[in-house]
């Protein structure tokens, strides 16, 4: 089997990367660096650098690699960047996008996987959400995640290139980046292990649906050969609130250092869990680690 990962270099997909290695299948890697690292990439893999909006360079790695499915986690990831400056955000998750499925359609390639969000539902009408909610993306970044969506859905169509796509949860784990838009986990565990304070905005009792990365990675292995045409969250369905997050990772610190508390963000979203049962049932897939154990492995790799 021979697999091109988009965004291999990444904190998701250099985990993904891993876990194909580790099961033999002969292994790409498409990735500019802008925010992936190249020493997470394993270096038995093909490694080529170069961006998605150049349509040259991703067509020409897919003719040297002709893979037979390609998982594409590469993305422009920061909310607010997608508000500040949404042409590029679109240029790169959706012109990207657009480039790399005409590549696929001209190689061959059997099917995509394709790293979607929850940003895609906006605020919550009900909970727990699941994939017939309405979408009322909030941003740009959900607006163009969607976007992809659709055009996966008429690619299968007229051209009859598989997908399946994974709405992302609030993925945490280790290789997660603790600067920029790093997310919640990853940004509290640098803070309590250097002894600082973390910010918490809002009195701390809003919720979020948080899934380990190898979690994550498990589901992408089962969409390549499961989820034909279909989209399915990628979730534990348990939400946790911000302040149970706190409080459990000071724990497994070991730290006495308390949240500074801010007022909350405008558009901020108050509670948010997915429901992840039709990932179950199409993918027969779920999360297998518990929030504890998860963060204990994040924990012990920040340590280092």
């Amino acid at each position: 089997m021979r697999v091109l990962v988009t965004g291999g270099a990444g904190f998701i997909g250099s985990h993904i990367v891993d876990a194909l290695v580790a099961r033999g299948a002969r292994t790409a890697v498409l990735d500019n660096l802008s925010t992936g690292r190249f020493e997470n990439i394993d270096p038995r893999v093909n490694f080529y650098k170069g961006d998605l909006r150049d349509e040259n360079f991703v067509r020409d790695t897919l003719r040297a690699e002709r893979p037979d499915y390609v998982i594409h986690q590469a993305a422009q990831i920061d909310v607010q960047a997608s508000i500040d400056d949404p042409a590029t955000d679109a240029a790169v998750n959706i012109t990207g996008a657009i480039n790399l499925l005409e590549a696929c359609r001209a190689c061959g390639v059997k099917k995509i996987i394709y790293a979607s969000s929850a940003a895609v539902y906006g605020n919550p009408r009900y909970l727990p959400v699941d994939e017939e909610h309405p979408l009322q993306p909030l941003s740009g970044y959900g607006i163009s995640k969607h976007t992809v969506e659709h055009y996966l859905a008429v690619y299968r169509a007229l051209y009859g290139l598989d997908y399946t796509v994974l709405r992302y949860a609030n993925v945490y784990g280790p290789r997660q980046d603790a600067t920029g838009e790093g997310g919640v986990v990853a940004i509290f565990t640098d803070r309590l292990l250097r002894g600082e304070r973390p910010q918490i905005y809002g009195d701390g009792k809003q919720t979020r649906d948080f899934i380990f990365v190898g979690d994550v990675v498990e589901a992408n292995l089962a969409a390549l050969t499961r989820g034909s045409g279909g989209i399915y969250n990628v979730s534990t369905g348990m939400p946790t609130s911000v302040n149970e997050l706190f409080e459990t990772l000071r724990e497994i610190t070991g730290s006495d250092v308390t949240p500074e508390y801010h007022p909350p963000r405008p558009g901020d979203i108050k509670h948010s869990y997915l429901d992840e049962k039709a990932a179950a049932a199409g993918l027969n897939w779920r999360a297998a680690r518990g929030l504890a154990e998860g963060l204990q492995e994040t924990v012990k790799f920040y340590r280092k």
